[in-house]
Parts: structure tokens; C-alpha cells; sequence
């Protein structure tokens, strides 16, 4: 049996990289899909091809900084399917990237607010739905950065990203007598549109594999399978985790 086979999952952020790869992988897994990011005709491609593969999504494109707009997404989960199963809020930002003090503090809200502020709005309105469903799974993508390592001039993105690993465990000792487990996702570096940006030089991108005790980055389709993991059964007694999937750049001296 398909290790999502008949689940509902919202995923914000699923126009592209980590995001995308879950999507495809999720709907391969049985899931049914509202898919979340700002971009509508990227969001449209995208349910249209998980539709020749069978798979039922939904698209609803906006803010996740939007208040609103999070209630819009588990709306229109039990609209559509009936309820909520999984929630994947990987929508995040890079934010600036400069030194500390030449960072506003209008771009430094901004990447607070994308990076958790909307994570805490996802969840406001996902654990009630899953509660209603009696189980749960709800995931954060964070990073390594801030956690197990540091860069300078990624304060704003490090600061955010490490919050998310506090509201992880807050929520997994609220919610874990209620049958809803809740994890977060620490990728090293992987090939997406966001790690491009920030390195955008292929030279630089080498560099950055480097880093890795394995010598490369990831696919994002191998980040996906661990949100697989922590998204079905297999994980049953996983809550409150920091699950470091990072080609082992946080131990890596060489």
C-alpha cells in the first residue's frame, strides 16, 4: 500500500526545490494535495501533471505571511477531501544577506515573518484540523544553519530558521497526547533555486559541496524522502525531532 494512500497534505512552498520533489513524491505516495506557493501558473503546471499521474490537487496561491490565507489552505482541505493529515510548511526566504548592521529592520521582519511567523499561522489552523482527525503529521523545513553552524551575514535567516526548532518542540508537547506528531526538516545544502541564489557561480556551488562529509549536495528529491518519512507511518514514534538531513556538513572538518 502507498505510504500516504488516501492522506491529506497541504505543502506551501511547492512551486520549486524542496517543495516541488515532495509534491511529485506525495502524490506518487497515494496523498491528496492542496499545493501552496505565490506563483499560480507554476502551481497550475504542477497539479496538472500530478493529474496525468491520478493524483487529486488543489491549487490556492498567496501569502503564507497572510493570516488569511493559511485558514484559505485547511479550508480548502476539508472542502475538498474531507480533512487534514499532513501539513509540509516549507515556504521560506534566504531574507538578506549582509552584515548585521547593515541589515534593515524592515528586511529583518520580513524574513521573520516568512521564515516562522507564517509557520506558526500554518499551524494555528492545521492542528486543529488534524486534531479533528484524531492524528497528524506537521512538518517544518529549517536548516542547519544556526543549529549545528553559522555563516556571516545570514543572521536574519539563521535566527528564523532556528525559531522554527523551539516552536517544533513546543508543539510536539502540546500536541503529542492528541496523536499529531510534529518535526522539523534540517537540509545541508541542496540544489534548489533558493541555493543557487545564494551561491551563483558554479564554482561557488562546488564550493559549498565541499562542505558536505559526503562531497556534493542534495537532490531535492532525496530531502523529499524524508519528508516522506516523517510524514507516514514509518515515523510513528518520531516527534520533536531536528532531523538533520545534510550530507553530514554539520560534523564535516575536512
Amino acid at each position: 500500500m502507498p505510504a500516504l494512500d488516501n492522506k491529506v497534505a497541504i505543502i506551501t512552498g511547492a512551486s520549486s526545490g524542496i517543495g516541488r520533489a515532495t509534491a511529485v513524491l506525495f502524490a506518487r505516495e497515494g496523498a491528496r494535495l492542496v499545493l501552496s506557493a505565490r506563483n499560480r501558473e507554476t502551481l497550475n503546471s504542477l497539479a496538472d501533471e500530478l493529474a496525468d499521474s491520478g493524483c487529486e490537487a488543489r491549487v490556492l496561491a498567496g501569502d503564507v505571511k497572510d493570516e488569511r490565507y493559511a485558514q484559505a489552505l485547511v479550508s480548502e482541505a476539508i472542502g475538498r477531501f474531507g480533512g487534514l493529515d499532513v501539513a509540509f510548511n516549507n515556504a521560506g526566504t534566504l531574507g538578506p544577506m549582509a552584515p548585521t548592521p547593515d541589515v534593515s529592520a524592515a528586511d529583518w521582519h520580513e524574513a521573520i515573518q516568512t521564515n516562522l511567523t507564517a509557520a506558526f499561522l500554518g499551524a494555528k489552523y492545521q492542528l486543529p484540523a488534524m486534531e479533528r482527525r484524531g492524528a497528524g503529521s506537521l512538518i517544518f523545513t529549517s536548516t542547519f544553519v544556526g543549529y549545528t553552524a553559522a555563516f556571516p551575514g545570514a543572521a536574519a535567516y539563521a535566527a528564523s530558521k532556528a525559531g522554527l526548532i523551539g516552536l517544533t518542540q513546543a508543539l510536539a508537547v502540546e500536541y503529542g497526547a492528541r496523536g499529531i506528531r510534529v518535526n522539523a526538516l534540517l537540509p545541508g545544502g541542496t540544489d534548489t533555486p533558493m541555493a543557487r541564489a545564494m551561491n551563483s557561480t558554479e564554482a561557488a556551488m562546488r564550493s559549498v559541496a565541499s562542505l558536505h562529509a559526503l562531497k556534493r549536495i542534495a537532490r531535492p528529491e532525496e530531502q523529499a524522502q524524508a519528508v516522506l518519512f516523517l510524514a507516514s507511518d514509518a515515523s510513528s514514534f518520531t516527534t520533536g525531532s531536528a532531523l538533520l538531513v545534510d550530507g553530514g556538513v554539520s560534523i564535516n572538518r575536512s
